[in-house]
């Protein structure tokens, strides 16, 4: 006797783990994926927080350059400083600290999670809002800070 030859089907898992054949079955994902989901403000907040780690290391960039200027003394710390006292130069700086704030929310705000507090709907949307948005106003705050402080000034 010979045995029937199997029906190719499609594996996918249970709530075991385990992978089942599921003959005449269609591919389709088994996690869900951006045709499900609607977008929400904690989506954003976790895409913002991958940014600012992006933008954070770009920024290391520039503290090793004005490091650099510092070692290749006073003329080339000069130059560094003239740079980032110009326009382009306090941009840049505007942007790191709003980049800086991000990251200071987001991590926040994971942290909080991760002690298993604000993981309902209504909290971790208050905590992504709070992440999502603060950064700005919290940067100008601080550069209104500098300039009124005269650290700053064009």
């Amino acid at each position: 006797m010979t045995q029937p030859k199997p029906n190719p089907g499609v594996a996918s898992g249970d709530r075991t783990g385990r992978f089942v054949i599921q003959p005449n079955r269609h591919l389709t994902p088994l996690s869900p994926h951006m045709g499900i989901w609607r977008w929400h403000v904690t989506m954003a907040a976790s895409i913002l927080f991958r940014a600012t780690l992006i933008a954070g290391t770009v920024g290391l960039v520039f503290v090793v350059a004005w490091l650099g200027a510092l070692a290749f003394g006073p003329e080339t710390y000069e130059t560094a400083l003239a740079l980032a006292g110009s326009p382009l130069g306090l941009f840049v700086g505007f942007g790191l600290t709003v980049v800086l704030f991000s990251f200071i929310l987001n991590g926040a705000r994971h942290t909080i999670n991760d002690t298993g507090n604000g993981l309902t709907i209504k909290s971790a949307t208050a905590l992504s809002n709070i992440a999502v948005w603060a950064p700005v106003p919290l940067a100008i705050l601080f550069w209104v800070v500098l300039f009124a402080a005269g650290r700053v000034s064009l």
